[in-house]
């Protein structure tokens, strides 16, 4: 198996499509198209991973954070970030990472953060824009049926938990082809109408390409005639954050050691206690201070996140209580979720590729040390 397979399979899961327009994600360094020995996942890739990876036998590193975020004008070697770059191509290592396609996933960093806390009830706190977009075709009635159906079996039509979603309409077309055309459906020169099928569904707008080249595929036209509209819908599924309730409500105290125990943090910085029970809890791995509005606005008592600022904790203005366990402590649990998720899809992508070769970083990469 090449690398850029075990990549095809990992974002058939997580696409790539949903990372923030800031962000730096895919293949970072090396070449997609050798084959895979060893996959080591870590949360960050420093050079004591890169080392890690020499030694294991791993010519592709799975990271969360990528290493190259900014633009790099040279290459010599003179911080970590060169180094390990240096390190990856002499040792022919190639390095991926997914960072906030995995944040916006409805299963990813902020999912895995409920889990751990044992929330339910859970919805994206920030749903992601301009993620639905819409169909628009006319088919000819007796092929509605495999063309809708083979666009239900790539994904088109599901409308959060529901699938196979659609609407239809039925109508008159009509076409007249000229001296190149080859219609399959009357004769060229001569005009021609059809009864014909309005058909719309939604789809997730990752699947644009499939949902294009599969209604070509399955249409019976020689040109086929479509329109996609992007939705102001709210997409449910997909987003930054996410929110939850406790099974029983627990004092703030209590709340706070939960998180504490949670992610092992070594010191947690908080606002005011409210005098409030606790039942609702927001979370967002990484920096949130962003999403301390979004919070507020679910009705939240406690939102967990990291990398707070003095003023932003000011922010809470006793509606409920700002807790910042730290980034790295929110995202304690990156390296086994993205284990799952590989191992998972290389599963059922290439079932005889040795599980065993994915591997988990030993290296604690938080750079934040407490006294």
């Amino acid at each position: 198996m090449k690398i850029k397979d075990i990549i095809k399979a990992f974002e058939s899961e997580v696409p790539i499509q949903y990372a923030e327009g800031f962000d730096n994600i895919g293949l970072l360094v090396g070449d997609a198209s050798i084959a895979v020995t060893k996959v080591l996942i870590t949360h960050d890739c420093l050079e004591a991973v890169m080392d890690e990876a020499i030694e294991l036998g791993c010519n592709l590193i799975f990271t969360f954070h990528p290493i190259v975020f900014k633009g790099l004008k040279k290459i010599t070697g003179k911080d970590y970030v060169e180094r390990v770059i240096i390190k990856a191509i002499q040792h022919n290592i190639a390095i991926y990472s997914m960072h906030t396609a995995l944040d916006n996933h409805w299963q990813g960093i902020n999912d895995m953060m409920c889990e751990q806390l044992g929330l339910t009830n859970r919805k994206i706190l920030l749903p992601k824009k301009e993620t639905i977009y819409k169909l628009n075709t006319y088919v000819p009635n007796k092929h509605l049926e495999k063309v809708r159906d083979a666009l239900f079996v790539i994904g088109a039509g599901a409308i959060g938990n529901y699938e196979k979603c659609s609407f239809t309409n039925n109508g008159t077309g009509s076409y007249e082809g000229n001296e190149l055309s080859s219609p399959t459906i009357g004769q060229k020169g001569v005009f021609h109408q059809e009864p014909e099928v309005q058909l719309q569904m939604t789809f997730a707008s990752h699947l644009k390409g499939k949902v294009i080249s599969t209604l070509i595929a399955n249409h019976p036209y020689e040109e086929v005639a479509y329109e996609i509209n992007i939705l102001e819908n709210t997409n449910q599924k997909i987003g930054l954050g996410m929110i939850g309730k406790l099974p029983e409500v627990i004092s703030e105290e209590q709340a706070l050691q939960l998180a504490k125990r949670t992610f092992n943090a070594k010191g947690i910085r908080h606002s005011a206690f409210t005098g409030k029970k606790v039942n609702k809890i927001a979370v967002l791995g990484g920096s949130g201070a962003f999403a301390i509005g979004a919070a507020k606005a679910a009705g939240a008592d406690l939102f967990l996140t990291g990398d707070l600022k003095y003023h932003e904790f000011y922010q809470a203005e006793n509606q409920l209580i700002i807790a910042d366990i730290g980034h790295y402590e929110s995202e304690s649990y990156t390296k086994q979720l993205i284990h799952s998720i590989l191992t998972k899809k290389i599963s059922n992508f290439a079932p005889a590729y040795n599980l065993g070769n994915v591997l988990i970083s030993s290296i604690d990469t938080n750079p934040i040390k407490y006294f």
